[in-house]
């Protein structure tokens, strides 16, 4: 097990040393388990694993017994843990989406949504998702989300929510929804019990990777009706919410994705100096040690990014180009870290006999996920340019 480096406090290094000795111990033993699909694991694996994490005090680690929150820098060190398997973060519930749903709702909630809604969520009983992206076959929003197009509007006392959306994450056995529509004010959000026959899963498309539980689904909203104290503070204020919530689950998702890489690192490690080719052990050739010591680098580099973020975003900013650059440099480090790891492991490195070809597959979509690579450089040349104009005038 790694050792905590001087900046991790005292609190958030004890967490994550028992966050660590239970996945090692408790949940790897399950990567086995034939509750696993590609769509995810089910529902009663995932409670099964809660259970266990409950009963050994690492459930949502990151959030205290009092409500209170980790730091960012804290949450880092926590969650890293909790992704050195690919079921970590699922037994810990620091999962995505529920771990940015916990933070948008612990910051922006209402004392009754908290108990109705958040409760539930934090002692890990219930699932969530969020209901943003739309299908691009139709134009709507997904790297742009002010190309939305589901549609609110008041109706009495509730409001009545229609759209399509797609890619949506857990859906399929979540019990806690946030919708995300336009109103006439602008971008709002719901929160609703499901399931809904009013939101109804068309299909739960096939993708390249299969950590989450419920997959990504592809969904139709028809009249829903949501009691107007179940909009998450204001008519308009959605995409200032969705900024609250984005840019420490851009990170997080940094944080999870690092431990599995480093997973994957220590297990093609053992493999190249366990296996021999050509007269010796594959990592005394240079051209498996370069990689793996190319890793090392990767992850320090990705670590030290990761922190830099997190004490931005402790220090009160919404980080939103420092979260850009942290998760375009470290989805793209991770990305080459899992690759080394198959490369190096030759054929066993494409099987299913580890899961580092797993670690490959989930990290190459998260380089999707959460802003393509691509639309978070646009928006930091934006910005460039902005910070230039500004400075010129």
């Amino acid at each position: 097990m790694s050792h905590p480096s001087a900046s991790v406090s005292q609190r958030a290094a004890e967490i994550a040393s028992r966050v660590e000795a239970f996945v090692r111990e408790t949940i790897i033993p399950y990567e086995k388990d034939p509750r696993r699909s590609s769509h995810g694991p089910t529902d009663a694996l995932v409670m099964e694993m809660r259970a266990k994490a409950r009963a050994a005090g690492v459930l949502t680690p990151h959030i205290l017994p009092d409500g209170d929150h980790l730091t960012q820098r804290e949450t880092a060190h926590v969650l890293k843990k909790t992704g050195l398997s690919p079921l970590g973060p699922l037994a810990c519930n620091t999962a995505a989406p529920d771990e940015g749903n916990m933070y948008l709702l612990g910051k922006v909630g209402t004392p009754e949504q908290k108990h109705h809604f958040l409760k539930q969520l934090v002692e890990g009983h219930a699932r969530s998702a969020f209901f943003m992206t739309e299908p691009a076959s139709e134009g709507g929003a997904g790297s742009d989300p002010s190309m939305m197009q589901t549609t609110a509007h008041r109706s009495g006392n509730h409001w009545v929510v229609n759209g399509r959306k797609a890619f949506i994450t857990g859906a399929d056995g979540a019990k806690v929804g946030i919708v995300m529509a336009q109103s006439e004010e602008g971008a709002c959000m719901f929160l609703v019990d499901l399931p809904n026959p009013a939101i109804r899963i068309e299909r739960v498309l096939d993708t390249i990777d299969s950590s989450m539980p419920g997959g990504h689904a592809v969904i139709t909203i028809d009249n829903l009706r949501v009691p107007a104290d179940q909009m998450l503070g204001a008519s308009g204020e959605g995409f200032k919410y969705a900024q609250v919530r984005l840019s420490p689950a851009r990170l997080s998702h940094c944080m999870r994705w690092h431990g599995a890489a480093t997973r994957a690192h220590e297990i093609a490690t053992a493999y190249v100096c366990g296996r021999q080719a050509f007269g010796k052990l594959l990592i005394d050739h240079e051209g498996v040690g370069f990689q793996l010591a190319d890793n090392l680098i990767d992850l320090k580099q990705a670590e030290l990014m990761i922190d830099w973020c997190a004490d931005v975003l402790d220090a009160g900013s919404l980080g939103t180009a420092e979260s850009s650059m942290a998760k375009v440099a470290v989805s793209d480090a991770l990305f080459r870290v899992a690759d080394r790891c198959v490369q190096v492991m030759g054929g066993t490195g494409v099987t299913q006999d580890t899961i580092v070809e797993q670690v490959f597959r989930e990290v190459r979509a998260f380089r999707i996920y959460d802003g393509p690579t691509e639309v978070h450089k646009w928006s930091l040349a934006k910005k460039i340019k902005r910070d230039f104009m500004a400075h010129a005038k």
